[in-house]
Order: structure tokens, then sequence, then C-alpha cells
């Protein structure tokens, strides 16, 4: 049942998800990809961008998000039409094929979603090194609840892309002088590598205009 010729569009899936792996590996090019610079609508409505950090956009390198879907895609489908053709005892419907086509594609996304949460983690955790001030300047954007300031004691975390687009969750905290505290979702800039964790002020404020003053000094 497996090599049906019912289950070829499967195979080719599976096949494109695997090629793109070895194409990953073998150039390096999986940290290129990645763009997690979606606007969120700030009265809460769900927006383009969000829907699309919702299948995994932005979490992790698009191109090996792709790979995973595309596999995935490939091994549900394989499964699913498998499974079906068994019960049946026999061929079925175009119509009946192309529900088990997108029940694998949701599926394969679904699953997406979270494997690329993962691999954004790793790559966080690969990625990131508490002596390179290559975040300096970085616009990242605030996934804890807020921003606390250093004189608190505590941290905040924030997602933020490096010059080589490898995504990054870093712990953060506002520097003494900052006014304003960022809540979750909003855009802050990179502007010190403390041992501990980095200091970042939200974007597009006066302690932005404050802390490009002060840099030209």
């Amino acid at each position: 049942m497996l090599f049906s010729p019912a289950n070829l569009p499967y195979w080719v899936f599976l096949g494109m998800g695997v090629l793109l792996f070895l194409f990953v590996i073998i150039s390096g090019e999986g940290d290129t990809d990645a763009d997690a610079d979606f606007d969120v609508d700030s009265d809460g409505d769900l927006s383009f961008g969000q829907a699309l950090g919702w299948l995994g956009i932005g979490k992790a390198p698009l191109i090996l998000l792709l790979a995973v879907d595309l596999s995935f895609w490939g091994v549900f489908g394989l499964i699913l039409n498998s499974v079906a053709s068994g019960i049946i005892n026999g061929s079925f419907s175009v119509l009946f094929r192309g529900i088990i086509l997108i029940i694998s594609l949701i599926l394969s996304l679904l699953v997406g979603r979270f494997i690329a949460e993962i691999i954004g983690k790793l790559f966080a955790d690969f990625g990131e090194d508490a002596s390179s001030d290559r975040l300096i300047g970085c616009v990242g954007t605030v996934s804890s609840f807020y921003i606390p300031s250093e004189t608190e004691g505590k941290i905040g975390q924030v997602d933020v892309l490096d010059p080589k687009r490898n995504l990054l969750t870093i712990s953060a905290a506002l520097p003494e002088w900052a006014t304003i505290a960022p809540q979750r979702g909003d855009q802050v800039i990179v502007i010190e590598n403390k041992p501990q964790n980095y200091l970042v002020i939200a974007k597009n404020t006066t302690d932005e205009q404050l802390w490009l003053k002060s840099a030209k000094c």
C-alpha cells in the first residue's frame, strides 16, 4: 500500500523535505531565512503576522520550517492514505483523497509549529554567546510579561534576531535611566551586554532618543 500510485504525492513531499534538510546541512544556509518582524496590532486583533507566527514562521529559519512541514505532510499523508485504503479494502474517490490531502496538510502545519519552536530554542541555546556584543543595536520583541528595571533585580525575556539571522531568546532588563517599561509584544533595542543579561530599551520612544544622543557624544 505504501508504494501505491495514490501515495506518489506524499512521497514527493517527503522527498522534498529530506532534500531541504540535506541542503541546510551541506550549505549551512539554515540561519538566513528567519524573519520575526511581524506587526502586532495594539488593539489585540489577530493580524496576518500573528497568524504566520502561529504557524511557526519567525520561530525558526524558514527553510527549516518548510523542510519540517513538507516531511510531516508526506509522513501523515502516507499513514492516513494507507490506513484508509486498508479499512476500505480498495480504492476510494478523488474527493476522499482530497480530504486526506487537506487533513495531512493541517496536521503537518500543527506539528511543524511546535517543531519550529523547538528549533528556535536550539538556535538560541546554540548561538547565544554571553561574551559577544553582536546583539548591540539589534531589535527584538518582548516575550515575557514585561521587562523590569535592572534595579529590581529581576529579568525579562526578549526574542531577537542576531546579525546572522539566528533567532535568540535572551534575558533582559532596563537600564536605570529608562522611563518606559516595554510589555509583551513590544519592540525593544539591545543597548548593552551585561555579565548575566542584556540591557534593552523600548523602540521608537524617548528612551531610544536619549540613547542615540548619548551614543553620539
